[in-house]
């Protein structure tokens, strides 16, 4: 019932999304349990929100940002060397050893398809001369991109005080390196398999689950730390339509994200008709 009341009203009542989702008459929050903070756009404007731009820890998503800097420095052949800083990296790891090279385009995979901290150290590190430097790099696009909600500690989304991010600023971060076709190709790779420059070879699976499980998916990014609960950004197109969702502190976040989505659809749907 509540599908077929949306239905009939969802085009006409889609609103930007620096617009607030309260003013549109829609309740505000239609599902309290799918995450403490979520954002569902629709063809890029909100359709259900869930304080959007509340401060929260991110997890993994941050590595959208660092992406999107490592991409300023973009050269895919470079070779990046694994520092002992890196190779000591905590949580997710691709298993690099201190000492050990890569192209920059096998760490950007690494750093998104297996969200691998010990890549995304070495990247920072590549391309800012150190983590410290790379962090303030990141809190300078920040602020050029008016991201008020965030605040980087580190490039890998371990949690830190004060790091911080929302809903509707990582939704701009997506949208920016969606842009980008190194991130989109990355993003929606289920797997890498990767060489080091002196041929060790290494594997491993993407974190997004929905990555060929749910039609449509092309990306983006999941994330998970003690701190700031399971999460994600996921990105689905279907014929000319597109639903982005994103989910900070889930308890279920592969079906929570599943259910919005397809809601979404069918409600984009159902008023066509």
């Amino acid at each position: 019932m509540y599908r077929q009341q949306l239905a009939g009203f969802v085009l006409a009542l889609l609103l930007p999304v620096a617009a607030m989702p309260e003013k549109t008459g829609l309740p505000p929050d239609p599902w309290p349990r799918a995450a403490t903070a979520y954002l569902v756009i629709v063809n890029g404007a909100v359709l259900w929100a869930r304080a959007a731009d509340r401060a929260l820890p991110p997890a993994s998503l941050t590595k959208i940002m660092t992406a999107l800097l490592v991409l300023e420095h973009w050269s895919p052949d470079a070779v990046v060397t694994v520092s002992p800083v890196a190779a000591a990296a905590t949580g997710s790891r691709l298993g690099l050893r201190a000492g050990e090279q890569l192209s920059m385009a096998s760490a950007f995979e690494a750093l998104l398809v297996a969200s691998a901290n010990d890549a995304c150290t070495a990247l920072a590190e590549h391309t800012a001369g150190s983590v410290a430097e790379f962090v303030q790099h990141m809190n300078r696009k920040a602020q050029a991109l008016h991201l008020e909600a965030s605040s980087f500690r580190n490039p890998c989304g371990l949690d830190a005080p004060g790091h911080r991010s929302s809903a509707s600023d990582l939704y701009r971060l997506t949208k920016l390196a969606m842009n980008k076709p190194e991130f989109a190709r990355a993003v929606k790779m289920p797997g890498i398999a990767i060489s080091t420059v002196d041929g060790r070879h290494l594997k491993k699976s993407s974190g997004n689950q929905l990555l060929g499980r749910l039609a449509g998916t092309v990306g983006v990014k999941s994330g998970f730390t003690s701190g700031a609960g399971k999460c994600l950004v996921a990105l689905v197109r279907r014929g000319t339509d597109e639903v982005t969702v994103v989910l900070l502190d889930a308890p279920d976040r592969w079906w929570s994200a599943s259910i919005l989505i397809e809601d979404a659809f069918a409600a984009l749907d159902a008023s066509r008709h």
